[in-house]
């Protein structure tokens, strides 16, 4: 048991980077499973290139908009690249979370897929940025260029945003504006620091 963790999640496009940008500067330490997921992704692009086809590898790296394309349209695909490389992540988010229990203080680990990864962890904590599905939409074809059909398949490869809130052991609306979203993660804070659930 990771007794101080705290795992950060919510849905795609749920404003999960600004909480924990904001989480940093209350002096939390994060680690972020995106960019070590992006890391293992690299290294591994000779077993990608094998298992999808050269026109997913760029410069010797992942071309990651490409690759995720063909993997959020065919569950298939989308179970041999998390085999390839959900191992290696997982390895090295524990690597660094054995690191961070050693200050015994509060901190977070941001796993946009924990609940779909339902065991992985042994985490008890949970804090859900919950956006609902028409914002998460909204936000993904403005921000990301998607189309709606592009954005409907990340969003729908998830457990839906509402299981994901009624689980949360602390949960942050960020369905307004952004002075809304500070006044969540102050009061989240508090929650924390005074071992409230």
């Amino acid at each position: 048991m990771l007794k101080n963790a705290i795992v950060l999640t919510g849905g795609i496009a749920s404003g999960k980077s600004t909480v924990t940008a904001l989480m940093q500067l209350y002096g939390f330490r994060v680690i972020d499973a995106d960019k070590i997921a992006h890391s293992v992704l690299d290294n591994q692009s000779k077993e990608i290139e094998n298992a999808f086809g050269s026109e997913y590898i760029k410069d010797g790296k992942v071309d990651r908009k490409a690759l995720g394309s063909l993997i959020f349209a065919n569950i298939q695909k989308r179970l041999i690249l998390e085999e390839i490389v959900h191992p290696k992540i997982r390895e090295q988010i524990l690597s660094e979370a054995k690191k961070q229990e050693s200050f015994n203080k509060p901190y977070f680990i941001d796993i946009p897929l924990f609940f779909e990864r339902e065991g992985s962890y042994n985490i008890d904590r949970v804090l859900v940025v919950y956006t609902p599905k028409e914002i998460q939409l909204d936000r993904l074809i403005k921000r990301e260029g998607f189309s709606k059909k592009e954005a409907l398949d990340r969003i729908n490869a998830q457990i839906p945003i509402d299981s994901k809130r009624e689980r949360a052991t602390h949960l942050i609306d960020n369905s307004k504006d952004l002075a809304h979203l500070q006044r969540e993660c102050e009061r989240v804070k508090e929650e924390i620091l005074n071992g409230s659930d």
